[in-house]
């Protein structure tokens, strides 16, 4: 029997258009040239010239190949994996006989043929597969698991507590207040408890990001205040479920706790060109000590998710001025079709 943590998601195509995918498979094309212009020269000398002759029909194939993966990524992905896999290694040799029909003849000093060609690029075609399918099976219980993390980091025992205890003191004086609160806490707690591997609307993120700090309100009162920027918010944007909450946990716990004065927590989200911004600021103090040591697994965590659904494209950058600590986040702008 299969327990969550065991439970792994189905095989899929990497992401062609993925900046991190790319980059590594350029990586591994290039470092295996390297490696066969170094096995096959009788010295070091000979080692760049032949790597270069190497180079001029690999990088063509090599560019053309993630062009073309990238163009048809959509479709691929209607397939499952292993006609996907078949289609994916139909392109690449596909093009590596293009390249070598139209380039061939203007490099006569490499020796190869058709047939070389199709082994390599059939070769190296599997083994890319093969690295990130078992990267893609490394990774995946880590969503699971990564939740699990995520509600021990996120669900602090005083934060139930004081939610529980501010509810109680309107139910008398404020009943509707106290059901709209109990309502936004069950709201809260449903997400937290859900599996979360598929991106969230990101509407639907700053909705629950503003529950959370609506229930937090009621404990703080005035000490509490929020400015909202989202008039550039992409509404459709796909994003890690449970973002923008723990960012705001933090900005609380850390900002507004520590201090009996009024604190300020700007929230700006915005779209430019294909990324979108989350900018969280909120007041810092130097003499926190320890109270700020609980950024770490928040800020570890999403950057893991992160990573996860969007590999080197996404990142999360910390600013700390002299009253102030600001969170940077930017992720791919994708939306339901296109990531459908």
């Amino acid at each position: 029997m299969t327990t969550p943590l065991t439970q792994r998601m189905k095989d899929q195509l990497p992401d062609f258009r993925n900046l991190g995918a790319m980059l590594r498979t350029m990586v591994a094309a290039n470092v295996l040239a390297l490696l066969v212009a170094f096995a096959g020269s009788a010295s070091l000398a000979q080692v760049g010239p032949h790597f270069i002759e190497i180079a001029a029909l690999l990088e063509p194939v090599l560019l053309l190949s993630l062009g073309a993966l990238a163009l048809l990524r959509d479709v691929l992905a209607q397939f499952e994996y292993r006609i996907g896999a078949w289609l994916t290694w139909a392109v690449v040799v596909v093009v590596a006989i293009c390249v070598r029909r139209v380039f061939g003849g203007l490099l006569p000093q490499v020796e190869s043929s058709y047939w070389r060609d199709i082994v390599w690029a059939s070769a190296f075609t599997y083994g890319e597969l093969a690295y990130f399918r078992l990267r893609g099976r490394a990774m995946s219980p880590l969503l699971t698991e990564a939740r699990l993390q995520a509600l021990q980091a996120r669900i602090r025992p005083h934060f139930l507590f004081n939610s529980l205890n501010a509810v109680l003191s309107l139910i008398r004086s404020q009943p509707a207040k106290a059901e709209r609160a109990l309502e936004d806490l069950a709201d809260l707690f449903r997400v937290f408890m859900a599996e979360n591997r598929e991106l969230a609307l990101l509407s639907r993120e700053v909705e629950l990001a503003g529950q959370y700090l609506n229930i937090e309100a009621l404990r703080l009162g005035e000490r509490l205040k929020v400015a909202w920027h989202t008039d550039r918010m992409p509404h459709d944007a796909l994003i890690p479920p449970l973002t923008l909450q723990p960012l705001l946990e933090n900005a609380v716990y850390h900002g507004i706790e520590p201090s009996a004065k009024q604190g300020v927590i700007n929230i700006n989200v915005y779209r430019s060109r294909d990324e979108v911004h989350i900018d969280i600021r909120n007041p810092y103090y130097r003499d926190g000590g320890q109270h700020h040591a609980g950024n770490k697994m928040a800020m570890a965590n999403i950057r893991e998710r992160l990573a996860l659904h969007f590999d080197a494209e996404a990142s999360l950058g910390t600013t700390v001025g002299s009253d102030y600590y600001q969170v940077h986040l930017v992720i791919p702008y994708v939306t339901q079709k296109a990531g459908s």
